[in-house]
């Protein structure tokens, strides 16, 4: 893997790691899973499999430690997991559209929702849930994916702004 690639998805994976501590839990102790906008732009920016196992997994561990989900560690570390791997594939099939917006963000969209429902059947599984799923998907998973949808465009354009600015070669 390209060293410039590397630092970049760690500082995209820092940057999101901050702002999943910072979300406070809400409904059940899941929180809106703001991280994955950062692993998406992340997968698009560099879709290396070798970068993509890497975030999955960093993604997960990272947001494992801060889950206020109770027993939601396992469940995070499954759903970066499935997602990063349902999002690579996404990104393979329609490569040639990952600098429209509109592909960007109907992929940030469908991969939260691949994402939420992942992790709430893995909860389900595994620990429970503290409320209906449906009551979860509602509150939480469909307007995390919407906002991820905006957070994912925005982010996704400045990060492609400063890499043309500083003329580094990332793509």
């Amino acid at each position: 893997m390209d060293l410039r690639k590397s630092i970049l998805t760690a500082l995209l994976l820092a940057i999101g790691f901050i702002l999943h501590h910072i979300v406070p839990g809400t409904l059940g102790g899941m929180k809106f899973d703001l991280f994955l906008a950062f692993i998406f732009i992340s997968i698009l920016l560099n879709s290396d499999v070798k970068n993509v196992v890497l975030t999955a997994l960093l993604g997960g561990i990272l947001t494992a430690m801060t889950t206020s989900f109770p027993g939601g560690q396992i469940p995070n570390i499954i759903d970066k997991m499935v997602t990063c791997a349902a999002v690579y594939t996404m990104l393979k099939v329609m490569g040639k559209y990952k600098d429209n917006q509109v592909f960007v963000g109907i992929l940030s969209f469908i991969g939260t929702m691949i994402s939420g429902t992942t992790f709430l059947a893995s909860a389900l599984a595994l620990v429970g849930l503290p409320a209906p799923f449906m009551a979860l998907f509602v509150s939480i998973v469909i307007p995390t994916s919407i906002t991820n949808t905006f957070i994912t465009i925005v982010i996704y354009q400045i990060v492609q702004q400063a890499i043309k600015v500083t003329g580094a070669k990332f793509v």
